[in-house]
């Protein structure tokens, strides 16, 4: 699965693209008119929606992008921003858009939601967005409840506090194990949303078992209502690991979708604790076999289980949803 389409819609409003001029263009050309919901610039209504801006191949400098957008008059009051396209670390002079954030801080006072690499395939593979260590965002927006990363390469993040920190996410091709290790040892007591597409090894999707440990254990996230351990190799692994987790039983859903998850992982699932009181479980792109789907539907049937984009079983070349 590749990722082609810019969101439309980010925790709960519409995105609406920063429109500024650039050699004749506007950065909402970037995006597509069929992508984007509105474009313009924050005013007095600019915590009605979520702000993406962003730039191109050959268009301005991230960083000026976003000096124009702070100087906008609506800008202190925008809640929810959508970060794009900022260039490449290959590319001379690219931009570090955490700590252009950072700096910045003081002009965005009222930032509750983030979403760092909303970047789609025609600009660069997911393997290939080169992230920096996000943890100064916490520090500088104290505010935030919701924070969304795309992109694994470089990626750190060091153990921290957040009291508000409600939504974290993380789409990866490959999430490095000392980002899970430093979410298993932050206090997040906030925390009812948490999202993990781990990868391939190919792509630095190195996370054991064990690393996610201290997660499963639920200790340091005692508002956690859904968990997602996505698009992994070790897929059946985790679901052996889930199946007894403490912090299971307080979940309303849980995801084990996007990965290589066989008969052997869902047998896992079924033998472990009961999973009954769940809401939803996301299990689409799998290699179950049809007997064993019947099975796990069968024995949840008050649970909406998805159990779409089923692969072959005997494929002898399973693949998750997201890689490079």
């Amino acid at each position: 699965m590749a990722i082609y389409q810019h969101l439309d819609t980010f925790a709960g409003k519409a995105v609406a693209d920063f429109q500024h001029e650039h050699e004749g263009e506007d950065a909402a050309s970037n995006y597509g008119t069929a992508e984007k919901s509105l474009a313009g610039e924050p005013s007095s209504d600019a915590g009605d929606h979520a702000w993406r801006i962003g730039s191109w191949f050959e268009g301005p400098d991230f960083a000026d992008v976003l000096r124009k957008f702070l100087d906008t008059a609506g800008a202190a009051a925008v809640t929810h921003l959508v970060v794009g396209y900022w260039g490449a670390d290959y590319d001379e002079g690219a931009a570090d858009p955490v700590r252009l954030l950072v700096d910045a801080a003081d002009r965005l006072p009222n930032l509750r939601a983030l979403f760092l690499g909303d970047i789609v395939m025609e600009q660069a593979e997911i393997s290939w967005i080169e992230q920096s260590d996000i943890t100064p965002l916490f520090g500088a927006f104290p505010r935030l409840e919701h924070l969304e990363v795309r992109g694994g390469q470089e990626l750190a993040l060091r153990p921290l506090t957040s009291t508000v920190l409600k939504t974290l996410r993380f789409e990866t091709g490959g999430l490095p194990s000392a980002v899970v290790r430093a979410l298993g040892d932050s206090d997040l007591p906030a925390l009812e949303h948490l999202d993990l597409w781990l990868g391939v090894g190919n792509y630095g999707g190195d996370a054991t078992v064990a690393d996610l440990a201290p997660i499963l254990g639920g200790g340091r996230l005692p508002s956690l209502r859904h968990l997602g351990l996505e698009d992994s190799e070790i897929q059946d692994e985790l679901a052996a690991a889930v199946a007894g987790a403490p912090v299971v039983a307080r979940l309303e859903s849980l995801s084990l979708a996007m990965g290589v998850l066989t008969d052997r992982g869902a047998e896992s699932l079924l033998s472990g604790q009961p999973l009954t009181h769940l809401k939803s479980l996301d299990l689409h792109h799998h290699y179950l076999t049809e007997p064993m789907a019947d099975r796990v539907r069968a024995a949840l049937p008050g649970v909406a289980v998805d159990l779409s984009e089923g692969h072959d079983p005997q494929d002898r070349w399973p693949y998750v949803a997201v890689a490079e």
